[in-house]
């Protein structure tokens, strides 16, 4: 089984008992999750509170000691502060500029630490301003692994945020609370209960190349890839039929015009040089110049289309070849003349001027000569 590094993230603001109920929760897990690393993103404020409680009070030492765990290690350098333009720490989470830099600082956080393939990462929402476990949330969504967990941790009502109580201790306790109207009322830990809610969320990560540099940029530009993605209808070739199928738009293509396009489908799909990765996104090596692509050892290797476009016929495939012997292949005047009248088709049937782009066979163009393709992914294409 795979061995993880686990780090422990957590947002926390005035009530530092979230992270000390998280880590003991985690540890009654089975298996046990034991941190490696702990970072807390919080606030001046809440780090001078951290400071006074899980570290001076050696809170997390007592709880390894107790339920015999190896140290539990958190420093004040993993306590994490955001800095306003002026490069002052932030002393709470009050205003527009506060909430964006807290929202930037976290998801850059979260990205930096989830390009360790070796490490786990487990975030927890339950502590800080509502904003920042937003944040924390939706930067997993954003970067997160198939691995990486999200919890809520959730405390019998009677001892959340109790300043004397930071997990459920072996022995039974007695410690004292204030009720609603200020009367001090005494509680057994006994009926404490700590619960740690898994929460499933969408990895956005494996499937976005996101390049945005804060939290506004990110979300911008992965809804434009979701929004692409879902407008990528199938495009499903039928050969015998001569018909080129988008959604439920059907295309009848003359032979020697769908022999051209599967040209460049069976390029997208059989010359990928990243075949690893299960999506194209702008991705355009598979472009290539037209004296390649249609050369006459291209065209024997493209010529079972041909001939299954006429009903499996061997002899048009040595036609069609001895037709082009001569010029070595389809000159690019000739390719180019093709091109126009795809191009007119697809424009002609395809109404919606989103998805035309894409079923279009464009030029890169760069020097020398210009390379072509489709900007289709390579997943939404069948050939039948």
């Amino acid at each position: 089984m795979r061995r993880f590094k686990e780090v422990l993230i957590f947002v926390a603001g005035g009530a530092p008992q979230v992270i000390s109920e998280a880590i003991f929760a985690l540890s009654q897990k089975k298996p046990p999750v034991l941190a490696d690393e702990i970072y807390v993103i919080t606030t001046s404020l809440g780090r001078r509170i951290i400071q006074e409680t899980l570290i001076k009070r050696n809170i997390l030492g007592c709880l390894a000691k107790e339920y015999n765990l190896r140290p539990i290690s958190l420093s004040e350098d993993n306590l994490i502060v955001p800095r306003d333009k002026q490069g002052r720490e932030i002393e709470d989470i009050v205003s527009k500029e506060d909430n964006e830099i807290i929202g930037d600082l976290i998801t850059s956080f979260i990205r930096e630490k989830a390009k360790d393939e070796g490490t786990r990462l487990h975030c927890s929402l339950a502590g800080g301003r509502k904003t920042m476990s937003f944040y924390l949330g939706s930067a997993l969504q954003l970067f997160g692994r198939p691995w990486d967990k999200l919890y809520h941790v959730l405390v019998t009502p009677e001892f959340e945020a109790n300043p004397e109580f930071y997990y459920k201790p072996k022995k039974n306790k007695i410690i004292a609370t204030r009720d609603r109207n200020g009367n001090i009322r005494h509680l057994n830990t006994r009926g404490a209960q700590i619960y740690l809610a898994e929460l499933p969320f969408i990895r956005l990560g494996p499937k976005l190349r996101l390049q945005g540099e804060n939290f506004r940029e990110l979300v911008a530009e992965g809804q434009k890839e979701i929004d692409v993605a879902s407008i990528q209808a199938e495009l499903r070739v039928k050969l015998r039929e001569r018909t080129l199928t988008i959604g439920d738009k059907a295309i009848y293509f003359q032979p020697m015009l769908l022999f051209v396009y599967l040209a460049f489908l069976n390029q997208k799909i059989n010359s990928c040089s990243r075949p690893s990765r299960p999506y194209c996104y702008e991705c355009r090596d598979c472009f290539v110049d037209l004296n390649t692509l249609f050369n006459l050892e291209s065209l024997k290797n493209l010529i079972h289309y041909y001939e299954a476009i006429f009903g499996g016929m061997p002899l048009k495939g040595k036609e069609f070849l001895r037709k082009w012997e001569k010029y070595n292949g389809f000159p690019s005047e000739v390719v180019r003349q093709y091109l126009s009248k795809i191009k007119a088709i697809l424009r002609r049937e395809l109404i919606d001027g989103v998805l035309y782009p894409f079923y279009l066979v464009s030029p890169l163009k760069a020097w020398g000569a210009s390379r072509y393709g489709l900007r289709l992914e390579k997943s939404k294409i069948f050939i039948e």
